[in-house]
């Protein structure tokens, strides 16, 4: 049935959410708003407020830190994401992962579909599973189709970790997460994380914790 806020209209809930200083709550995993697909952006928000909310979004983005979030991880279901990453990681990370610094960007009603047939696995984290990582095997490179906040088009091939983040975030607008598509067996802690699989791939995860990686099969 939902709560009373679910039921109220999603400009009213912003308000409310912007009434208050500093970074929005995070909402966690076995929230319902968190599996429902959000609805399209068409003007709930007038301009204003929507620039007050993208706003809010990135300085709770930020302050998490992360390097992208959804509009229903703070409670509210419309079709928005931020997406900003300074990749401060080692040239080593750079390279496996294909990790390079990403602009602070709005993307509004995005989708994505992939480019080619090559996959790429790591582990990787959410906001809304606080403490915990798994491997995900996701499209290597993939076109967005978004508008930005201004309502401009964007159409754009992301490779590598914007790729991933671009469909990590997108996944969110879904109702979906990392962990639905995530190699159960590869579930660990962020202890676990920091004492065991620190590597830059997850070939050694695989082999001891006993997953199978892409073309790793026999």
């Amino acid at each position: 049935m939902g709560t009373p806020s679910d039921r109220k209209p999603l400009a009213e809930r912003v308000e409310e959410l912007l009434a208050a200083d500093g970074p929005l709550p995070i909402v966690e995993a076995g929230d319902p708003v968190l599996r429902r697909v959000a609805e399209p952006f068409e003007g709930q928000l007038e301009p204003s407020l929507l620039t007050r909310f993208v706003e809010a979004l990135r300085l709770t983005m930020r302050a998490a830190p992360g390097v992208g979030l959804a509009a229903p991880q703070v409670g509210v279901g419309l079709r928005i994401a931020v997406i900003e990453d300074p990749a401060p990681v080692p040239d080593e990370v750079r390279v496996a992962r294909g990790r390079v610094p990403q602009p602070f960007r709005v993307l509004v009603n995005p989708s994505y579909e992939p480019v080619g047939g090559a996959r790429a696995a790591f582990y990787e984290g959410c906001l809304s599973v606080p403490g915990w990582q798994a491997v995900v095997a996701r499209h290597a490179e993939v076109r967005l189709l978004a508008r930005d906040e201004h309502g401009r088009a964007v159409d754009e091939v992301f490779t590598g970790w914007p790729a991933r983040i671009v469909q990590h975030e997108t996944d969110h607008l879904d109702g979906v997460l990392y962990l639905d598509r995530a190699q159960t067996r590869s579930l660990a802690s962020s202890r676990a994380m920091a004492e065991r699989w620190g590597q830059v791939t997850p070939e050694r995860a695989a082999g001891e914790l006993g997953f199978e990686l892409p073309g790793s099969a026999g």
